[in-house]
């Protein structure tokens, strides 16, 4: 069984418990996902299954979007509503200083990644450190904030509900929590909802219900997508079956006698008959080279 599976995870699953439940569900031993979730969080978890577990490290929109809620006048150690709470002050701001504030953080700014994360610093993981009551010094990162509305506002609770384009790599607690620090209140995450990643969609996600209820049924791959559908950013050319053979036998092949493949970059390959083979790499203008191939050889 290959192809991309969107999830839409359930509250309350780690992104390793999700991988765990669809790997039983439909009994493909390979899989694996493209970008952690908090448990607490909901949505679009793409997952990869048999021979597309190949081709993460090449998709190449690592993009997302958020829906969040957060309250003001919080404080907690994880950055998020399910932490130990550290400080309680009175909101005295609204939606206009809350618009002002949030706009500050629009476009790349640097970003320090919460204790309670998957991030490892000199080989340690940070919430097992975190667990054990130790803060260590950790490097910003550079993320990019697209865009970041409002949804909805309540000025007298202090609860809002925004939603964030980001970059990959971005903490939606850590930015709420940055706004609130700015605002001098804090600000703790209460929800959120992952609604695009990988360019996936929450509209194109299948619930674990979903899939057991099509395994009843034998109809797990129709919820499958095909692999190079994640891949539409490259390039594409198709060769001739003797090329094919040579492709996926490791050989490279001579671009000069491909239509359309001079450009130094990554192409997805197809047979004669129109299936993806894999992705190739031109990186001299003059050979194509096996970079991801879909089965093994």
């Amino acid at each position: 069984m290959t192809g991309i599976l969107v999830l839409n995870k359930p509250k309350g699953f780690t992104s390793f418990d999700a991988v765990a439940a669809v790997r039983k569900i439909c009994s493909e031993k390979k899989c694996g996902h493209t970008g952690t979730l908090d448990p607490m969080a909901t949505g679009v978890l793409p997952l990869l299954l048999g021979g597309a577990t190949r081709f993460g490290e090449i998709l190449p929109d690592h993009d997302k979007t958020y829906i969040a809620k957060l309250k003001l006048g919080i404080r907690t150690d994880t950055l998020d509503i399910t932490g130990k709470v550290l400080s309680k002050e009175n909101v005295k701001t609204g939606l206009s200083a809350f618009l002002e504030t949030a706009e500050q953080f629009k476009g790349k700014t640097e970003q320090m990644p919460p204790m309670y994360s998957a991030v490892s610093v000199n080989g340690q993981r940070l919430y097992k450190l975190a667990r054990q009551g130790i803060e260590v010094e950790r490097p910003t990162r550079e993320v990019t904030v697209y865009s970041l509305d409002v949804i909805s506002s309540d000025e007298n609770s202090g609860e809002y509900e925004i939603r964030v384009s980001c970059s990959s790599g971005t903490y939606i607690r850590s930015l709420i929590s940055d706004i609130g620090d700015k605002l001098g209140c804090g600000a703790v995450m209460t929800e959120l909802n992952r609604v695009k990643a990988n360019s996936f969609t929450i509209e194109e996600s299948v619930t674990i219900e979903d899939l057991k209820a099509a395994k009843e049924l034998n109809e797990i791959k129709r919820f499958l997508i095909p692999v190079d559908s994640a891949l539409k950013a490259y390039k594409s050319v198709t060769v001739t079956q003797a090329q094919a053979t040579r492709f996926l036998n490791g050989g490279a092949l001579d671009t000069a006698r491909l239509t359309d493949c001079k450009d130094k970059c990554l192409y997805r390959v197809y047979s004669p008959d129109g299936h993806f083979l894999g992705v190739g790499s031109n990186t001299d203008g003059l050979s194509l080279n096996i970079k991801k191939i879909l089965t093994e050889r």
